[in-house]
């Protein structure tokens, strides 16, 4: 077996690096974060950071880069306190990526990229029309990290999706609702059908449902 130390990663040429440490997660949950500055103006980005951090409040934490440059999600969320999370559908993989450009101030990535802002029920961010899970959330604390990123964390307010979406148990359709995930920097994947097992009980092996 192939072995890596931490000092080989530290002598790895940049781009080599990022690729390889961006892909140890695995597959990751890929969404569009939706976001108005104080004037209104909407801003769109992708991001593959997002993480589930407890049911009771529901709590949804993502990482975001180092703010020693402008962040416009960033800075927007905390102006707002308000900001969605819009799964990427694997009809707008293209468009989804696209939304990581460097665009120039005065040009919203929703427009540039071809997605549609929408607003639901006074929630000051917008959503995605596109997307066929999307989440409100209010800025609840947000964590620094060593090496300069942010965990922010939001309290969940709103959640739009398909009604045949959600099965009896509580779990989501993922896979019928056509959402993405994403390996690395750049890899956006079509998923299958998940095995899915009961609860695990000591002394009782699972077998699949």
């Amino acid at each position: 077996m192939h072995h890596i130390t931490a000092a080989d990663i530290h002598g790895f040429e940049k781009i080599y690096r990022l690729n390889f440490v961006n892909g140890l997660p695995g597959f990751k949950s890929a969404n569009l974060v939706g976001t108005a500055a104080a004037d209104g103006f909407p801003n769109l980005a992708i991001y593959s950071s997002v993480i589930h951090l407890g049911s009771n409040p529901p709590l949804l934490g993502m990482v975001t880069r180092p703010t020693a440059v402008p962040r416009h999600t960033y800075h927007n969320l905390k102006d707002s306190g308000c900001y969605t999370l819009n799964h990427v559908p694997t009809t707008k993989l293209a468009a989804a990526h696209y939304t990581s450009a460097d665009f120039p101030p005065g040009i919203s990535e929703f427009g540039a990229c071809g997605f549609t802002p929408v607003y639901r029920d006074g929630f000051p961010a917008p959503y995605v029309a596109e997307s066929v899970v999307s989440i409100g959330l209010r800025f609840l604390e947000e964590h620094a990290i060593s090496n300069g990123t942010l965990l922010v964390v939001g309290t969940v307010e709103h959640v739009y999706l398909p009604a045949a979406g959600l099965r009896d148990n509580g779990t989501l359709d993922l896979v019928s609702m056509g959402t993405a995930a994403i390996s690395g920097l750049d890899g956006y994947h079509v998923v299958e059908p998940p095995v899915r097992f009961g609860y695990a009980r000591p002394g009782k092996p699972p077998v699949a449902e």
